[in-house]
């Protein structure tokens, strides 16, 4: 039979695999137990990225990814919809009325993979190490809203928001919320390499800087409540997504996830053979531009909405991912509570003269010069290719002269995050499904991109009053006004938003469970089968 597309309109997207250098190995199916996992993504020990597997110290795709199989968490992601599901905790609430305070109940027995019994001091010591080093590098900016964390008992944490948070039990659910080994870590600083020493369902049995495969096991000190459908995961490392692709259909390995290519997915879809099923879901990966608005031209507001009104998202989306993505027209992806159409109401379709006109009344001489830079390898080769079409367009106009530059994602993110680009580009997977984790990170204080743009009503009025609301539903009216607001001052541009793509031999089962509502790629899903 053909090779099969299942869509799944109930997940939200996938977070892509981990990974570092290249490689290829047989074995695909030399274990049953074992299911070997091939990505693209680089990963690497360096003097800026010193701990890549401390959950203190990143905050990218690739690695929460290893996070959310190795770490345990109080609550996690659900297995769909978006209700955090408990895990380490056997309960979990707010129990006061106005939600500033959050209580859970650790479960009986658990332990972290090296044996050390996991008590609530761990979960508090993570908590606090989180806050106290992790803005740099890493996500502490979800938690900047704790007051404080106590343990009053044996089994009971409470945590003490400054102040209401109905999201907060999602942030809990991030990487962010990771419970460490308070024996294994260091209080004021980094674990630095490979190491991990978690509670999660899997271990890491084997990780080395330019090796070409990884493996984690199932560790069997895990005491939480999801149900491993495998032993091992073996992880291979490739340089270019055609090796994972002639890998994957040669059989020498059974999944593939990030990064596919539009070129690979066109691939897939229309091969007649029936020994590959490639599962599409309709993701909240979204890109964008930011603009340091500190800068000579990226500071003035006229520059930025001229942008805004002359990239043609449609096109960015039929000739660069072929149809792969979607047109965004807000930070807040479609298939959330509260989207709203903001830019496409602001500027509508691309229209060079309404652009002209901005920068002519706001007495800015053309050609505008400006450098966009971009990552050259994390999120995939085809970034490239979306940035010379941007420069394309900008230039075609003539009222802008552009320059395009690509630099590695280790020094990349770095430099971004020091003010060093004027204009750059970047992607987002959400932290959690809610339309907070599309603005909150951007826009409060402690923002991961480091953005010297604020805007007071979306920080002290807008945002603190949406986190008020346990139903999401209700705060689409203030939804809307933040949007708007990102609009019409453009500190960030919205690009397109992702669907999602995973492709696997059709021996394997769960390939549709694998990909949850928080975008989380969840391996104990993965289980050997017969093929068809």
């Amino acid at each position: 039979m053909k090779r099969k597309t299942l869509v799944l309109p109930a997940l939200a997207g996938v977070l892509a695999l981990l990974a570092s250098a290249c490689g290829d190995s047989d074995g695909g199916d030399s274990d049953k137990d074992t299911i070997s996992v091939g990505t693209t993504d680089q990963f690497a020990v360096s003097e800026d990225a010193p701990a890549p597997f401390d959950p203190t110290a990143t905050y990218d795709v690739s690695t929460w990814s290893i996070m959310r199989n190795t770490f345990q968490t109080l609550v996690r992601p659900p297995r769909s919809g978006t209700e955090p599901e408990l895990d380490a905790a056997r309960k979990c609430e707010f129990t006061d009325q106005v939600g500033e305070q959050y209580r859970c109940t650790l479960r009986e027995g658990l332990k972290f993979s090296n044996g050390n019994e996991l008590t609530t001091e761990d979960v508090a010591f993570s908590v606090r190490r989180m806050l106290a080093i992790g803005g740099e590098l890493g996500p502490a900016n979800l938690l900047s809203n704790l007051d404080r964390v106590e343990t009053p008992s044996d089994t009971e944490i409470v945590f003490h928001l400054k102040v209401p948070d109905a999201t907060f039990p999602y942030k809990l659910a991030t990487p962010a919320g990771a419970i460490v080994d308070s024996e294994s870590y260091p209080e004021k600083g980094y674990k630095k390499g490979f190491d991990v020493v978690g509670s999660g369902p899997y271990e890491i049995e084997s990780f080395e800087s330019g090796a070409s495969e990884a493996v984690l096991a199932r560790n069997p000190n895990y005491g939480g409540t999801l149900d491993i459908k495998n032993e091992k995961i073996e992880l291979r490392f490739y340089k270019s997504s055609e090796a994972m692709e002639k890998a994957l259909t040669s059989g020498k390995i059974d999944v593939m996830n990030r990064t596919i290519s539009p070129e690979q997915v066109d691939r897939l879809k229309q091969d007649q053979s029936d020994d590959v099923e490639l599962v599409e879901t309709p993701g909240q990966e979204i890109r964008y531009l930011v603009f340091n608005t500190d800068s000579d031209e990226g500071g003035k507001q006229a520059v930025r909405r001229a942008m805004a009104e002359v990239i043609d998202r449609k096109s960015l989306a039929r000739d660069v991912y072929r149809r792969t993505t979607e047109p965004l027209y807000s930070m807040v992806p479609t298939g959330l509570p509260g989207h709203r159409n903001s830019f496409f109401n602001e500027y509508g379709d691309p229209k060079t003269d309404t652009a002209r006109r901005t920068l002519q009344q706001a007495g800015i001489d053309t050609p505008v010069k400006l450098t966009l830079h971009y990552t050259t390898d994390h999120y995939g080769a085809v970034t490239a290719e979306e940035f010379k079409l941007l420069q394309k367009q900008l230039n075609a106009t003539r009222l802008f002269d552009v320059d395009v530059k690509g630099v590695p994602w280790e020094k990349y993110r770095t430099d971004a995050k020091e003010g060093a680009y004027e204009v750059y580009g970047y992607g987002w997977f959400p932290d959690f499904p809610d339309p907070d984790s599309f603005i909150g990170p951007f826009f409060d204080k402690g923002n991961f991109l480091n953005m010297p743009y604020v805007n007071k009503e979306i920080r002290n009025t807008l945002l603190p009053k949406t986190r008020k609301e346990t139903n999401r539903a209700s705060t689409a009216e203030d939804l809307g006004r933040m949007q708007d607001i990102i609009s019409d001052e453009v500190p960030l541009l919205p690009l397109w938003q992702g669907k999602q793509y995973i492709a696997a031999g059709d021996d394997i089962t769960g390939v549709e469970w694998a990909l949850n509502s928080s975008s989380s790629l969840q391996l104990w899903e993965l289980e050997r089968g017969v093929s068809g």
